[in-house]
C-alpha cells in the first residue's frame, strides 16, 4: 500500500500496543552497508497514545535507563509518528505517548540498538493507526529516519537480508538463517559512535579490494540462498572496512583471528562495533570460540562479555490491546 493517509485520529487516544523487536548485525564481513542479520535479542516497548498536552512520557528499564530522551529526537517516537502520520496525516498537537521500554540491545555496540528502536516505532505507529502499511512501506519510512538500510530491514524483516536504498525504493531480500547457527558474541564495554567509525573510512579504496569484496558478498549470499552456510567463511573476511577501522579499534583483528583459529565459520566486526561476531557451524561445539574470544579479549586488556544467541528468522512480534 501506498502511504497516503486512509484514516482518521479520532479514536486513537487509549489506543494500547507493545512491540518486541530484535537486534541486528550489519555487514557480516564484507557486506558493508547492504547485508544484515536479524538476532535473538530483544527489546520490549508498550506505547499507549494519550490525549492530553502532546507530551512524551518515556521510562526505561535495562539499556540505556536514563539516557534516552523523552523528547521526539527519540528514534523510537520518530518511527512511531512518522508511521502513523503516513496513515493518518498530522498528529494532533494535544496527541502525545505514555512510553515504556524494557532493552535488552545493548547501545553503541553495533547490534543495531537505533534501528530496533526506529523499526519497533514504525511497527507500533502502523498497528495503532489501523495496520494498513505493507513491509515496503516501512521499510522506506524506517530508512529514512536510519539513512540506510541494512539493519532497519534485518529488524523488520528477520533472517538474513540483502538490502540496497535505490534511485527510487528501498530492495531488500531475505533468507532464513540455517537451523543450528549460532552466534558467539564479544560485546565489549566499550561503545563505538556509528558516526565516528564512519569518519575513519575513506573516499576511496584499492580497485582489487573492491571487487574481492564484490566476489566474497556474491559467494556469500548464495551460500545462504543454496544452504552453502560452509560459503560464510568467506562472506566474513572485509577488505573496505574492518582494515581502516582497525586503526580506532586495534583490538579487533587479534579477536577475529582468535575466533577463527577456535574453529568459528568466520568471525567480523558487527556493525560499526564494538562487537565482534563469530558464526559457530550447525554441530559445532562454540565453547572454544566463546573462550578464545574471552582470552583474546583479556590479552588486549579489552573487559566485556560473552554471549551466545540465535539469529532470528521473524522480525518484530506486535500485541495490540
Amino acid at each position: 500500500m501506498s502511504g497516503a493517509p486512509a484514516g482518521s485520529w479520532a479514536g486513537v487516544a487509549g489506543r494500547r500496543v507493545t512491540v518486541e523487536v530484535p537486534a541486528s548485525s550489519a555487514n557480516l564481513g564484507a557486506g558493508y552497508d547492504c547485508l544484515g542479520l536479524a538476532l535473538e535479542i530483544i527489546n520490549t516497548v508498550a506505547v499507549e497514545a494519550v490525549d492530553r498536552d502532546g507530551s512524551v512520557d518515556l521510562s526505561v528499564t535495562g539499556e540505556g535507563a536514563g539516557e534516552l530522551p523523552s523528547t521526539r529526537t527519540n528514534r523510537f517516537v520518530a518511527g512511531l509518528e512518522a508511521a502513523a502520520e503516513a496513515v493518518l496525516g498530522r498528529r494532533p498537537p494535544a496527541l502525545g505517548w505514555r512510553i515504556a521500554m524494557d532493552n535488552a540491545i545493548p547501545l553503541s555496540r553495533g547490534l543495531g540498538s537505533s534501528a530496533a528502536a526506529t523499526v519497533g516505532g514504525v511497527v507500533a505507529g502502523n498497528a495503532l493507526a489501523g495496520g494498513h502499511l505493507d513491509d515496503d512501506t516501512l521499510l522506506r519510512i524506517a530508512t529514512g529516519i536510519e539513512t540506510h538500510p541494512d539493519n532497519a530491514a534485518a529488524v523488520l524483516l528477520g533472517g538474513f537480508v540483502v538490502s540496497a536504498e535505490l534511485a527510487d525504493r528501498v530492495a531488500a531480500v531475505r533468507f532464513d538463517a540455517p537451523p543450528g547457527l549460532r552466534c558467539v558474541l564479544y560485546i565489549p564495554e566499550r561503545r563505538l559512535a556509528t558516526e565516528d567509525m564512519r569518519a575513519v573510512l575513506p573516499a576511496e579504496v584499492p580497485l582489487r579490494h573492491a571487487v574481492e569484496n564484490l566476489g566474497r558478498v556474491a559467494i556469500g549470499v548464495a551460500g545462504i540462498a543454496s544452504g552453502r552456510h560452509e560459503l560464510l567463511a568467506d562472506l566474513t573476511v572485509d577488505r573496505l572496512h574492518e582494515p581502516y577501522r582497525s586503526v580506532a579499534y586495534p583490538e579487533l583483528p587479534r579477536l577475529t583471528m582468535a575466533a577463527r583459529e577456535a574453529g568459528a565459520l568466520g568471525a567480523f566486526l558487527s556493525g560499526a562495533g564494538s562487537t565482534v561476531l563469530a558464526f559457530v557451524a550447525p554441530g559445532a561445539d562454540p565453547r572454544p570460540v566463546e573462550a578464545a574470544l574471552r582470552d583474546a579479549a583479556a590479552g588486549c586488556a579489552l573487559p566485556g562479555r560473552v554471549a551466545l544467541v540465535a539469529p532470528r528468522n521473524t522480525g518484530p512480534r506486535v500485541i495490540t490491546g
